[in-house]
């Protein structure tokens, strides 16, 4: 092998580019979690067909690592209004978890996203399905107006928080090149 293809550099950081995470902690640090009861889990492993004892990605069938939101809490920037309560969550596999991202479950599992279950020709992905839709019925469950809940200038100043630290992030990445650039022009070699 050629050593310089066998080379990897470390991946360059980007301030900026950090920005969804920061919108997603805004987001997670208004939403209430819901903590389910035993009887809630066992049914709604039930209606996914899934073991407990063995618990796999309700997307996929890999092994379960983490809980995802079947329906994304975080939209455009902005909370979607539903929660983390187990009427949104499924267990998930890391790869499911981060190809689906915010899309909406039934049209990224047959889409050609990369990692999607349609892409790694999943068994009985119809199966799976049909278990996801049963699923989303369950529990009737409707995005909350957060905003009509509380105080709208208490509400417009957590949005203004966010927005702010996205702008701070955007000048310390403007600033931290500049002084890549210095940096890069001194070096002697």
């Amino acid at each position: 092998m050629n050593a310089l293809k066998a080379f990897q550099m470390p991946k360059q950081v980007n301030i900026s580019a950090r920005s969804s995470s920061i919108t997603n902690s805004f987001v997670n640090g208004i939403i209430p979690y819901i903590y389910p009861t035993e009887m809630e889990v066992k049914e709604a492993l039930g209606i996914l067909e899934l073991d407990a004892d063995d618990l796999r990605c309700a997307y996929c069938g890999d092994k379960s690592t983490e809980w995802d939101h079947l329906r994304s809490i975080v939209k455009n920037k902005k909370p979607t209004g539903y929660i983390s309560d187990i009427y949104n969550l499924v267990p998930a596999c890391g790869k499911c978890n981060q190809s689906k991202g915010n899309k909406l479950w039934n049209e990224w599992i047959v889409s050609e996203a990369v990692l999607s279950p349609k892409i790694r020709m999943v068994d009985d992905l119809e199966g799976r399905i049909k278990c996801l839709t049963k699923y989303e019925k369950w529990g009737n469950v409707k995005p909350i107006d957060f905003e009509s809940i509380v105080d709208a200038d208490i509400w417009k100043e957590h949005w203004n928080n966010c927005e702010k630290l996205h702008e701070d992030m955007r000048k310390a990445q403007e600033l931290a090149f500049a002084i890549k650039q210095k940096i890069k022009k001194n070096l002697e070699y």
